[in-house]
């Protein structure tokens, strides 16, 4: 889903990505002071790349792989994230690994697929309950019968939009104007306190994306993509509909044939 065509060439393999259809909400309990009626949203997406090791592929080492939770645009989540914890298959050393600065990945090799579970904990005046995702790690394109190939890799990616609802005016102040975040409309008359200063700019750095080695097999979520896939799937569901129309109407013309040939 990019709009060069280069770049859709070089496509990887890639389930249908899940765009927009996760939403989850969060909340805090504490009581400070916080704009009712007001959400922030934190477009993610979470998912794996995994390339075939060729002729260095092994028994048990066939493929080397990366797992992550990452900005929808590449961007540091590290403002809202404060460390993601990824438990692996039992059979790895060290199976649960606790990433606590960006990128939020875990990279390995191995031979089989199975289920990850990804838990983000949030900085103190986002939320106090952390969010668990989960992703099977897929290794293998969908068409199985196909050779097996090291120019692409699998790349298996899903979209989620994390919603914390009314925020704390500290938190609104501390994200405000941040490109990871979807930044609400405030109330008529609310003023902001001044903005927080940022951390400096090396690990601000480190934690964007945009730059990340992986970056250009990174599936591309975006509203001007979701647009283009619904106009794409819109053509062809009318195409769809125009088909049986046809056939419809072929049939009909048939049992009309045949109820005027059998009339007396």
């Amino acid at each position: 889903m990019t709009s060069s065509s280069k770049q859709a060439q070089d496509q990887p393999e890639t389930s249908e990505p899940t765009l927009k259809s996760l939403r989850t909400k969060m909340s805090k309990s504490d009581e400070k002071k916080k704009l009712k009626d007001i959400e922030i949203s934190v477009p993610l997406v979470y998912g794996n790349i995994a390339f075939w090791l060729g002729k260095k592929a092994s028994e048990y080492q066939s493929h080397k792989w990366s797992v992550y939770v990452r900005g929808a645009t590449n961007e540091d989540i590290s403002v809202v994230v404060k460390k993601v914890v990824f438990q692996l298959h039992s059979s790895f050393n060290n199976p649960t690994r606790v990433i606590e600065e960006p990128p939020f990945e875990v990279t390995e090799s191995g031979w089989g697929e199975f289920e990850i579970a990804m838990t983000l904990h949030f900085h103190s005046d986002v939320c106090d309950k952390p969010l668990s995702l989960y992703h099977h790690l897929k290794l293998y394109p969908e068409d199985e019968s196909g050779p097996l190939t090291m120019k692409k890799p699998v790349v298996v990616e899903s979209y989620d939009e994390i919603v914390f609802p009314d925020p704390c005016d500290g938190f609104l102040a501390r994200v405000q104007n941040h490109p990871a975040l979807t930044f609400p409309r405030l109330p008529s008359g609310y003023n902001l306190p001044p903005p927080v200063q940022g951390e400096d700019s090396g690990k601000k750095k480190r934690g964007d994306t945009k730059d990340h080695s992986l970056g250009q097999w990174f599936t591309s979520f975006s509203e001007a993509d979701e647009l283009l896939q619904l106009a794409a799937a819109r053509q062809q569901v009318q195409a769809h509909i125009a088909k049986l129309r046809r056939q419809i109407s072929l049939l009909e013309g048939q049992n009309q044939t045949i109820k005027t040939g059998s009339d007396p």
